[in-house]
C-alpha cells in the first residue's frame, strides 16, 4: 500500500543550509574524548558523553551526539552542556528557525496492518514505553503545529474517489498539544468499462486535539496520522448499458410523463367544471 501525503506547515522560508566541518564557530582547541583539548597534529575524536556504542566510537559533531543519544533512548535535554553543540551554536540555530515551516511531499510503503506516521520536532526515541523527540525538553513551550494537508491518499486515484483530508487546514490558537487524525482505510477495487483494474483505498477520518499537560508523560507536540484497515472491501465496476435496458428506461420515463400529465389534466378539467357549476348555481339564485 502506498501513501502519499503533502503537508504544509507555517511559512515557506528557506532554512539556511548547514556548513561542513566540525562546526561553523571556530574554537582553536575542541574537547577531546579523553577529556583534554585538541593539540597540534592530533586527530580529533569527540566524546559522545556516555552514549558511545563502543570504546572506539567518536562523536565529532552535534548531530552525531544526538544520534548516539537517540540510539540509547536518551533525551538531549541540555545541548549547551555538549561541547560539539555549543561550538556549533546549535541552540541559537533553533532559536533562529523559530516560526519557520516546511513543505513535505512523498510516498510511504507500509504493511497492511494498523500503524501511524507523524511530524514531530527532532528525532524520535522510545523511553519507558513512550515516544519522545530529542528537542521536546527545550521547545515544549512554543512549538506551533498549525498545518495544512494539501493532499493525502492511500493508493492510486480512481474516478469517483473522495479524499476527505484534501485541503484541510488547522491553526493552533493556544497552548501546545498533539493533533491526531484517526483514519479508517477501506480497500477498494475499481474496474472500468475496458476491464482495467485499479486496486486502491478509500478512507474516512476523525480528528482530535490533545492538550499538553504539565507533569504527564505523553507524545511530543506534533501532527499524528493513525491508520487502520477495515476487514471489508468495496468493488466498483463500470458497465455498458444494454440497448434493451436503455429502451426499457426510456419507455418508463415516457410512460411516467404521460401518467403525470394525465393526472394534472384531470385535476385541471375537474376543477374547471366544479368552478363553472358553482358559478351557474349562483346565477339562478
Amino acid at each position: 500500500m502506498a501513501i502519499e501525503r503533502s503537508t504544509t506547515v507555517a511559512s515557506q522560508d528557506v532554512i539556511e543550509s548547514k556548513q561542513d566541518g566540525i562546526g561553523h564557530t571556530k574554537i582553536e582547541k575542541p574537547l577531546q574524548k579523553h577529556g583534554g583539548r585538541l593539540e597540534h597534529n592530533e586527530t580529533y575524536c569527540g566524546s559522545c558523553f556516555g552514549a558511545e556504542a563502543t570504546d572506539d566510537t567518536c562523536c565529532n559533531s552535534c548531530d552525531e551526539v544526538r544520534e548516539a543519544y537517540r540510539k540509547k533512548g536518551w533525551a538531549l535535554s541540555d545541548p549547551e552542556s555538549i561541547d560539539q553543540c555549543k561550538r556549533e551554536g546549535y541552540v541559537q540555530k533553533l532559536k533562529d528557525e523559530e516560526g519557520e515551516g516546511c513543505n513535505v511531499h512523498g510516498f510511504l510503503e507500509v504493511n497492511k496492518v494498523a500503524g501511524n506516521f507523524h511530524f514531530v520536532p527532532g528525532q524520535s526515541f522510545h523511553q519507558s514505553g513512550f515516544q519522545f523527540g530529542d528537542l521536546i525538553f527545550f521547545q515544549q513551550g512554543n512549538y506551533n503545529i498549525s498545518h495544512k494537508v494539501n493532499r493525502l491518499a492511500f493508493g492510486d486515484f480512481f474516478p469517483g474517489v473522495v479524499n476527505p483530508l484534501d485541503g484541510v487546514q488547522w491553526n493552533q490558537e493556544k497552548q501546545n498539544g498533539v493533533y491526531q487524525y484517526f483514519v479508517k482505510v477501506v480497500p477498494s477495487i475499481y474496474t472500468d468499462v475496458h476491464g482495467h483494474t485499479i486496486q486502491s483505498n478509500q478512507f474516512s477520518v476523525t480528528e482530535h486535539f490533545q492538550k499538553m499537560e504539565a507533569g504527564r508523560m505523553q507524545s511530543p507536540p506534533g501532527v499524528f496520522f493513525y491508520y487502520d484497515l477495515t476487514p471489508i472491501k468495496v468493488i466498483f465496476e463500470e458497465q455498458h448499458v444494454e440497448f434493451l435496458h436503455f429502451l426499457t428506461n426510456v419507455c418508463a420515463i415516457v410512460g411516467g410523463i404521460f401518467t403525470v400529465s394525465g393526472i394534472v389534466d384531470s385535476f385541471i378539467y375537474h376543477g374547471q367544471r366544479a368552478i363553472k357549476k358553482k358559478m351557474e348555481i349562483g346565477k339562478f339564485n
